[in-house]
């Protein structure tokens, strides 16, 4: 890549994205996209758009593989948008692991007393916890900026009680979380670096119904910027408010409604996170804060080397709302285990 090309490359740069702006710059000729636009038509099935191809192969070929304006999170949206096509290719959103081993300070019992005793008097401190997390392309082509991308998430967390000995090892609770969220670069580069903006609509529920029942919908803006391998986000978000539950004639209260009024007391406003790659070891930090209430959290997260794919998984998190069903329960916990995915 010339000197001129470089300037050019970084003028355009959408952040934390690839665009065609920066593709059609990059190395690579037309005719070796469509000799790749070949050799993959032999291997797709039938009903695969030869438009998807060429977009795959555009990405494969023409990109600029060691630019250095390049952060960590930028080289891993343009390996993502290199197969997010291909049917067989399931792409992470946010992290996935599994915690074989997650121990709480203060396990919150009294959520159960009432409704399920037994569970109160018998869940452990221990417990393993695991996270699934995928995202699916909306769109086939640029929407209003060269680069983006709208996108279906899902994220899948859940509790599993499998050490607990007078209880039949059930799953404690199960969080749901569903989003539509579309991502830009943005042409702006403070300290050199770059910025991106993702702005999403999410439901998080627990599935559950009466006393046990959580959930809210909210509308995010997240502010992205890197720099080498270095990412930080600050994502405010607003709830979409829900009718108050009315009590019914025989005393329950109405499944429609508020589950959680007060979830914003203890949820905070907004989430500041931060990820640092540093040689084969990555760092991560996530903050909630309601600075009126002064409650929040603190999720601190590391992954490190094992074999293969398989990363190590280590998480400490302090505050309120590990899970919905915890949201107003201030608790500390640790858990080890193995990363599939990682931020960076």
């Amino acid at each position: 890549m010339t000197s001129f090309k470089k300037l050019t490359y970084k003028a355009c740069l959408g952040a934390l994205l690839i665009s065609p702006c920066l593709l059609a710059q990059a190395a690579g000729t037309d005719a070796e996209v469509e000799q790749c636009v070949m050799e993959k038509l032999k291997e797709v099935s039938a009903n695969t758009l030869v438009s998807q191809i060429r977009a795959e192969c555009n990405v494969e070929v023409k990109q600029p593989q060691n630019d250095p304006t390049q952060g960590a999170f930028s080289k891993r949206i343009i390996s993502e948008n290199a197969s997010k096509y291909n049917s067989h290719v399931i792409t992470p959103h946010k992290m996935n692991y599994i915690l074989p081993v997650s121990i709480t300070d203060n396990r919150n019992t009294d959520v159960y007393r009432t409704d399920a005793p037994l569970w109160s008097d018998n869940i452990e401190d221990h417990e393993s916890k695991y996270q699934l997390s995928l995202k699916v392309p909306l769109n086939g082509g640029d929407l209003f900026t060269k680069g983006d991308g709208l996108y279906f998430g899902m994220t899948l967390q859940s509790w599993w009680q499998v050490y607990a000995e007078n209880i039949s090892k059930p799953f404690r609770e199960t969080n749901y979380q569903p989003e539509i969220f579309y991502i830009t670069g943005l042409d702006w580069h403070p300290m050199e670096g770059n910025t991106g903006l993702i702005v999403g609509l999410e439901h998080q529920s627990n599935g559950r119904s009466n006393t046990f029942s959580r959930s809210w919908n909210r509308v995010y803006l997240n502010f992205l910027w890197e720099k080498d391998n270095f990412l930080f986000s600050l994502k405010p978000w607003y709830r979409l408010s829900e009718d108050e539950k009315e009590i019914l004639e025989d005393g329950t209260l109405d499944p429609d409604g508020d589950d959680n009024p007060d979830i914003m007391d203890y949820m905070g406003y907004f989430q500041a996170g931060a990820a640092y790659k540093y040689e084969s070891f990555e760092f991560s930090m996530g903050v909630r804060q309601n600075f009126a209430t002064h409650k929040g959290a603190l999720e601190l997260g590391m992954t490190f080397p094992l074999w293969g794919r398989l990363r190590g998984y280590a998480q400490y998190f302090t505050g309120y709302g590990e899970s919905l069903i915890d949201y107003n329960h201030n608790q500390q916990t640790i858990g080890i285990g193995i990363a599939i995915s990682d931020i960076l």
